[in-house]
Order: structure tokens, then sequence, then C-alpha cells
């Protein structure tokens, strides 16, 4: 096959180029590339931008080394060839490699100026020949871990840009010093929210920087809209945290670091009239050690764990908070009665000692105040820290680019999944904050109100909905509860029957999907590392009753001992044995099903690797 003008070594002339400009081209991320699938290898080349070199990946090993031009291509090697958008990083197995890589991008918008994109498809190639000469332990082995990756494949909300640091919010980005902004961007990242951090480690050891793409996995939302002259644009970005990722009911609380699950910073961002204004929320779970393990109920208890361990595990999270942020306010929205009560007594309890005039908690029982309808009454939650937002205010950037206001402190927000009734909560926040930034700049009057302006009000809801919507399915599976009052302002019939399908969705879910789930995600995230020193047998493999439960089974029992039930009791009034037997099948049905739930959590779909360190 003849070398393509696209192939060839790139001309003498970049080589010579002056040494800044040649600095500042291997500080740029590749945007397009191409990915060559030889027999043995797969070699990235970069098509757009100056490149002197490429990317090989050992098809045997994984190993990364950079080659200086393409292998020639002839009748006896003929690759496959497609155009990707970036490196996601490698995960190493048992013996073998895998090199993730994006295929497919969506331009969803910008952030502060800068492109983002969001991954449409990603894909996960072998790097596994050694495989062929492995022991059948380690092939066995290698099969199951690698069926897990697939469900990598199927990740939702990763978003990343070739030009700016997603991880870091506005404020942060502005306070950058120079000599950071020169650093690559990984290198720059949140470590927090760098979501394939784990996966990009080979190639930050091949020091390979122009391949290093930072991904995060959130959320990001944007609307423009015209209010009189002023062109207002409004961005709605969320950042997962990777420290105690996961499913919803396999990470719950905190671990003894006071990392919580399920802790997302969502910054909303406002560009109008030369300025730019920011303010930055926080979720997360409950902050000590809890857990609500999955047994067939609809809703499984809440145990807490080490509950002498909370006042530390609160202390050392409130810590890093206040590091981070500055001030906190932990608005704490979980019923203060029932089987929460416990968890909201003991998170009262253990913030007690360390409550200053740096960290206040606020209790807010939304379900007993505001039912299931009457979410306007969040203002009376808002009349009680209208105080501290004022106190702390919002980053603001003036036409000079200068900064004008510093955000100093973040309001905390849960409630037990830190999605329902916290997104309500944040977008009445954030609601409230924006109509103050739009004031400061000229663009509202002293008197108005987003609600004056039904399109930008509609805009700004559905902002937020989506925005629920997106870190809900994440966490659980499903969309957010309660959004059609977020989306439409007030609660409907149709949003309540969607809730209802949502809570059901979310107990399948639970019980039947999230443990492989879980697994995955803990394996992309090197929560847990694969290492041949390891014994050469799956984690947790399952024994006794666990080994053979099968609901699908069970469930086929029952249903066919009560179909036998009625189709002997029909017979009965002809025969009295008929009689008989259908008390024996309805009978069996009713042990059956008595058994399953007697050892539910045997019938669950359960996590084998990773163990919470609680």
């Amino acid at each position: 096959m003849p070398r393509s003008p696209d192939r060839r070594p790139p001309p003498k002339e970049y080589q010579t180029m002056d040494d800044n400009v040649k600095l500042n081209s291997h500080k740029k991320l590749y945007t397009r590339m191409r990915l060559w699938e030889f027999a043995d290898k797969y070699i990235v080349e970069p098509v757009n931008g100056i490149a002197d070199s490429y990317l090989s990946i050992n098809r045997s090993d994984g190993k990364l080394t950079l080659i200086g031009e393409l292998p020639h291509c002839g009748s006896t090697q003929s690759p496959k060839v497609q155009t990707i958008f970036g490196v996601i990083g490698i995960l190493r197995l048992v013996v073998g490699s895998y090199l993730l890589v994006v295929t497919e991008r969506e331009c969803v918008g910008t952030y502060l100026g800068h492109a983002i994109f969001k991954i449409s498809s990603l894909q996960i190639l072998p790097c596994n020949h050694t495989l062929n000469s492995s022991t059948a332990e380690q092939k066995k082995l290698e099969a199951e871990f690698s069926v897990l990756l697939s469900a990598a494949e199927r990740n939702s909300g990763l978003y990343f840009s070739y030009d700016v640091n997603l991880t870091l919010s506005a404020q942060r980005l502005h306070d950058l010093g120079a000599e950071s902004k020169l650093l690559p961007l990984w290198q720059q990242a949140d470590p927090r929210f760098l979501w394939n951090n784990y996966l990009l480690e080979a190639l930050i050891e091949s020091k390979v920087d122009p391949y290093l793409l930072p991904i995060i996995q959130g959320s990001y939302q944007n609307f423009q809209a015209a209010i009189g002259t002023s062109i207002v644009d409004v961005t709605l970005i969320a950042r997962r945290c990777t420290r105690r990722t996961g499913t919803r009911m396999w990470r719950r609380g905190a671990d003894s670091d006071g990392y919580v699950a399920n802790f997302v910073e969502s910054e909303q961002i406002l560009q109008a009239n030369g300025y730019t204004a920011s303010f930055v929320q926080v979720r997360g779970s409950i902050p000590f050690l809890w857990q609500q393990i999955v047994d067939l109920t609809y809703k499984p208890s809440f145990e807490i764990v080490r509950p002498e361990e909370a006042p530390r595990v609160v202390e050392r999270h409130f810590m890093d908070l206040g590091k981070r942020y500055g001030s906190v306010v932990a608005v704490d929205l979980v019923n203060k009665h029932g089987s929460e009560g416990r968890l909201s007594e003991k998170f009262a309890n253990s913030i007690q000692p360390i409550l200053s005039d740096t960290i206040r908690y606020v209790h807010f029982d939304f379900h007993r105040i505001c039912g299931h309808i009457h979410f306007e009454r969040l203002s009376l939650l808002y009349d009680q820290i209208e105080d501290y937002l004022k106190e702390h205010k919002y980053f603001l950037s003036n036409v000079e680019g200068g900064k004008s206001e510093e955000q100093t402190g973040v309001v905390r927000t849960n409630c037990i999944d830190c999605l329902d009734r916290t997104n309500v909560t944040q977008s009445m926040i954030g609601r409230k904050i924006l109509e103050s930034q739009l004031k400061r700049i000229g663009a509202f009057n002293e008197n108005d109100s987003i609600s004056a302006y039904p399109h930008f009000d509609k805009s700004f809801k559905i902002l937020w909905a989506n925005h629920g919507d997106e870190i809900s399915i994440q966490y659980s599976g499903t969309p957010a509860l309660k959004g059609d009052f977020v989306r439409c302002g007030n609660r409907t019939v149709q949003g309540i029957l969607k809730d209802g399908w949502n809570a059901l969705a979310r107990y399948y879910l639970n019980n039947f999907v999230d443990g492989t789930k879980q697994d995955a995600i803990d394996l992309l995230q090197g929560h847990y590392i694969v290492s041949v020193s390891r014994d050469m047998t799956l984690p947790a493999q399952p024994g006794g009753l666990e080994a053979y439960a099968s609901m699908k089974l069970a469930s086929a029992l029952v249903l066919g001992g009560f179909l036998f039930a009625i189709m002997s009791l029909r017979q009965a009034r002809h025969d009295l044995l008929h009689l008989f037997l259908s008390l024996i099948w309805a009978g069996l049905s009713l042990g059956i099903a008595a058994f399953v739930k007697a050892n539910g959590k045997k019938f669950t779909n359960r996590p084998r690797l990773f163990k919470s360190r609680h």
C-alpha cells in the first residue's frame, strides 16, 4: 500500500522551529488522531497540529513507546484505521492491558470561552496477546475481569476540553499562578474530579503529555437568553468526585478519611455585559460511616457503622471542605423522625463540637415542611441562610478580567441520596444567587426577578432539571425524582406518576444490577487494582446458598406453584384430591417466597471486588 501524504514524517522545517513555539506545541493536546491497528501494535497518529512522533502501544502487554514514523503497509500488513478524538488511558488486568479511546464526541457548548465535548462513544481495545501463553486459571480470571469492562463503554456524563481545565471552577482558574498555567492540563487538574486519573498513570509514566486527555464525569447544561439589550449566557456544570464513587446503595455515607459518596461540585456561571460570575455549591452523603444494604425490601434499613467514630469522620470531612472552599454551611434535608431521623440526629450531634464562625449546621425537614407539593416553602430555608450567602458572596470578574468579588464559603446540601430533595434545594439557591448577580452587573433592575421573564425562567428550570437528571442517572440509574417541580415550577400528576416508575426502576437496579456496575467502577477508578501477586481467585467468590441463589429461578417456582394451585383448585369440585394438591402447591409457593424474603441479601446482585473501608 503506497504511503499517503498524511502519513509522511513531519517536514524538516518543523524540527528547527523556535524553541518556545515547540514547547507550546508539546503542551497542546491532540484533538484528532488516526488509530492504526497493526497485528502487533496500535499506533496513534495525530492528524492536526505539529507532531514529530507517534504513540505506539504494544498489543502483547500494553507497553507505550514513541516512534518516529509509521510502519510500511503492504500485502502482508493491511491495518484497520479509524479516527479517534482522545486517549482516555490504559487499564492493566491480570496478564493483559486495555486501551480506552474516544471514538465519538459531541460539542455541547463552551466553558469560559473554550469548547466542551461530551463523549458519545468510547472503545476498549485489548492488549492481551500474552494471554495465549497464560495458564487456564489466568485466562479465566482475565475473562471475568474483562467482562466488567463492557460496563465502561456505557459510562454516561463524561466531558472534556482540549483547552481548559474542567476540574477547576472559574475562581480557581482565575487564581492559578503563571507557572501553573504553563503546565499540561492533567497537571493542573484537581485529582478529586479527574475521572480517568487512574487510567492515565501509564501515559504519565511514559511522558506523552499531548495525548493525556483529562476527563470529568458529571453534567454540562447551558442556555442563552435576551434581557433587554443584554445577551445572558448561563452555564451549569457538575463535577463528580472519584474518591468514593459508585452506585446508590453500594456507596453510602463516608469512609474513614471523610470522603463521602456522591460528592458533586456544581458551578453556576453567568456571562453577560463583559462580566463573568460564578457560584459553587456542593452536595454529598451524610459524612459518617453508615450503610443501607439491599435485601429485596423496598427500603432497606439504615445501619450506622462504628458510631463512636462519627465525630472524627465528620471533622475530617469538614476540615477538608474548609481548606478547599473556606466557610461551610451544612444544609441537612433529612427527615427528623422515622428511620432517617437516626441519621439526622447522629449528624447533628457529631458536627456540634466543630461548629464555629466558619462551620454552620442548618436542619430543614424537607418532607415535613414541603410535603410532596409545597416546594415553594423552601423560602423558609433561604431565610435561614440568606445572611450567609450575602456574606460569602460569589466570584465575579469585571470587563478587564480582574476579580471584583470572591466566593469565600460554600453551601453543602444533603438528603439521603443527595439527588432529589438536594437538587430542588440547590436550584432554589442558584436562582436567588443568579438574580443578585444580574442586578449587580446591570442586566436586572433592583425589583426584577427571573420569574418576570418567562423564556428565561423556563430555560433556567430546564437547566437545573437536566442537571439533576444526569447526576441521578450516574448514581441511581434513573432520572431525579421531583424533577417536575424543578422543570415546571409545580408538581404535576404526570410527574408524580413518573416518580413512581423511577422509584420502581431504582428498586430493580439496586437489587439486581448495581453490584456488577459497582465492580466495574471500582476497577476503572483503581479502587481495586488487579495484580498477578494476588491469590489466583476472583475475590469474594460466592459460596453456600449465595452460589446457587437465583431470583429468576425462585420467581419462576413461586409463579409456577401458584399457577398449579389455581389449576388444581378448579378441579377440586370434581375430585377432592385436587383441593389437597392446590393447598400443597400454594404452600410450596408461599414457602419459597418466605425463604427468599428471609435470605434476601443472598438473592441480590452484590459487588465482589473492592470493599469499602467500613
